[in-house]
Formats: C-alpha cells, structure tokens, sequence
C-alpha cells in the first residue's frame, strides 16, 4: 500500500461508541517514519499506554470507535497571523522550551473553541498559561489533518 510508505506524522483516537467518551488518544507529530509503522506503533499505545485511562481490554473493543488523523507538516506561524486560523481546519501544536502539546483540528469543533480559545487551550495542555502563545519564546505551529474513522 503505498500511502503505507508515506512519511508522516499520525494520532489515534479510541472513544466509545456509545458516549463518545474518550478512551485513548496517542500520536507522533513528526514524519520522520513510515506511516504504516507509525499507525501501528500508536494505535497500540492509544489502547494500552495512554496514561489517562487504564488498558483497553480485548472484550472492550467492538464498543470502541477508531479514528485516525495523519498529519500534514506543521508550519510555524507569526503570532500575529494566529487569531486567523481556521476552526475545523487548522490543528495546534505550541512549544516552549520543554512544553510541548499538540490538539487536533476537530478538537476546537468539538469544544466549541473560537481561535483564542484553541490558542489557550493548546498552551493550558502544555502546561503553559493563557495566552503565552502571545510570547516571543512560544513558537506555535498549525497543521491540517486527513481524518478517517471506523
């Protein structure tokens, strides 16, 4: 399969079917591997390693929806060009030093976040306080995302 070849970055997401609650959620955000590698790496790790919730157990897994988002290349972007991204489009990823926290595009959907909000949020995930995606020393990154769902 040849999109299996491609280099690129991916997450897995495990919610319940009927709640739409979640019950793990792994990625890489980089495309330093083969996407097949990564989606198996990962998809094992959002059912077993996710440190929020205890191990999918086999019995567990027809009541699980799978979705799986690869990643385009995350573009760094000026902090005054920020409050124009795209909801539903654009995901976040935001580093300072150390901190570091990455939410898909459909995660502002979900919430209901409006640009800032995101922003806030991707910085709240990273241990960083509201509105340091404003600082110099934070360099915030968005990305697009293909998103399959089972």
């Amino acid at each position: 399969m040849p999109g299996a070849r491609l280099r690129r970055g991916a997450f897995v997401t495990l919610e319940e079917q009927d709640g739409h609650d979640l019950r793990g959620c792994i990625g890489h955000v980089s495309g330093d591997r083969p996407l097949g590698e990564v989606i198996r790496q990962i998809a094992v790790s959002a059912a077993r390693s996710d440190p929020r919730f205890p191990a999918v157990q086999l019995d567990e897994l027809p009541a699980l929806r799978i979705e799986i988002s690869v990643l385009n290349e995350p573009v760094l972007v000026e902090t005054a060009l920020l409050p124009r991204l795209v909801i539903g489009r654009d995901g976040l990823l935001v580093r300072r030093g150390r901190a570091q926290a990455v939410l898909l595009p459909q995660v502002a959907v979900e919430h209901g976040f409006g640009p800032e909000a995101f922003l806030n949020a991707v910085c709240h995930k990273a241990g960083l306080a509201p509105g340091s995606w404003r600082e110099p020393a934070t360099r915030v990154f968005t990305f697009t995302a293909d998103v399959f769902v089972e």
